[in-house]
C-alpha cells in the first residue's frame, strides 16, 4: 500500500497539471460535490465528482474525477489518431482519469437560442428517472438561488435548484462513481462536504487538513484519521467566481 506521502504527491502532481478538481473554474458553475475513498489491501483511489454547468459544454453534467495508484477501464489506442497521441495521453495522465456523466436529459427544456438559458414555458425536466417541474423565480429564491435575468432562469441556477432538492440524482451512480475504480477495491469513506484547497490560490492538496487526514485513512484503512477541524467549504455559495469568465 502507498504511504500517505505518496498519495499527497499524486494529488500535488494533478494540481499542478490543472487536473484536480478548482471548485472557482471560472469556466463551470457549480451546484454539487461529493468525495469518496476507496481502497483494497494492495491500492487505494480517490474520486471527487463535481455537477455543474459550463456554457462551453451546453449540458450540465457530472464530472467524476478518479487520483489512484492503478486505474480502471483506461481508454485504449484505438480511441487515439496515432499511438503517440496514445502514448502522450497515458505519460500525462499517469494516476487521474475523468469520466462524464448527465443526468439531466437534453430537450426544449434550454432556450435554444441561448442554452445558457431555460427556455420560456419550459415546465419540467427528466433528472434521471424522475420528472422535475422548472421551479420559479421566487422558489429558487427560497433556497438562496438569487435569478440573474429577469425574465427567465439560467441553465446553472436550475441546476443547484436540482442539486437542493434531488441531490442523489444530480450525482452519480454506483456504477458511474466507481467507472475508474480497480474492481477490487471497496469503499471506506464518503463525504459530502469538505474542506477543499483554494487552487487559484496556489493551495496545495498535501497543504489541506483535509487531504493530509485522507491520505492516512487510504495509507492505513483506519477512518479515525479523519479529525477534520476546519468547516467545509464545497458549497457553491463559497466558490462565487466559479463559471464568471
Amino acid at each position: 500500500m502507498a504511504s500517505a506521502d505518496q498519495v499527497l504527491s499524486v494529488l500535488d502532481s494533478c494540481a499542478s497539471k490543472a487536473t484536480f478538481p478548482m471548485l472557482d473554474n471560472g469556466y463551470i458553475y457549480p451546484a454539487a460535490a461529493r468525495l469518496s475513498l476507496f481502497r483494497s489491501d494492495q491500492n487505494w483511489a480517490i474520486v471527487i465528482e463535481t455537477f455543474g454547468f459550463s456554457p462551453r459544454a451546453e449540458s450540465p453534467y457530472v464530472a467524476v474525477d478518479t487520483f489512484a495508484d492503478v486505474l480502471h477501464d483506461r481508454n485504449g489506442p484505438e480511441k487515439y489518431i496515432r499511438q503517440d497521441a496514445y502514448e502522450r495521453y497515458l505519460s500525462l495522465n499517469p494516476h487521474n482519469e475523468t469520466r462524464f456523466f448527465y443526468p439531466i436529459e437534453t430537450g426544449d427544456w434550454q432556450d435554444q437560442n441561448d442554452l445558457e438559458l431555460v427556455a420560456l414555458g419550459a415546465t419540467a425536466v427528466n433528472l434521471r428517472d424522475l420528472k422535475v417541474p422548472i421551479p420559479s423565480v421566487e422558489r429558487c429564491a427560497e433556497l438562496g438561488i438569487i435569478n440573474e435575468n429577469s425574465r427567465q432562469l439560467r441553465v446553472f441556477e436550475l441546476c443547484r435548484f436540482l442539486a437542493e432538492i434531488s441531490r442523489e440524482r444530480v450525482l452519480t451512480t454506483i456504477r458511474e462513481r466507481r467507472v475508474s475504480v480497480t474492481p477490487e477495491q471497496k469503499r471506506i469513506l464518503q463525504l459530502e462536504e469538505w474542506h477543499h484547497p483554494d487552487l487559484a490560490k496556489g493551495e496545495l492538496p498535501s497543504q489541506t487538513e483535509t487531504f493530509q487526514h485522507l491520505a492516512l485513512v487510504l495509507e492505513t484503512g483506519d477512518r479515525s484519521y479523519y479529525r477534520p477541524t476546519l468547516p467545509p467549504n464545497t458549497h457553491w455559495k463559497n466558490w462565487p467566481a466559479g463559471g464568471t469568465l
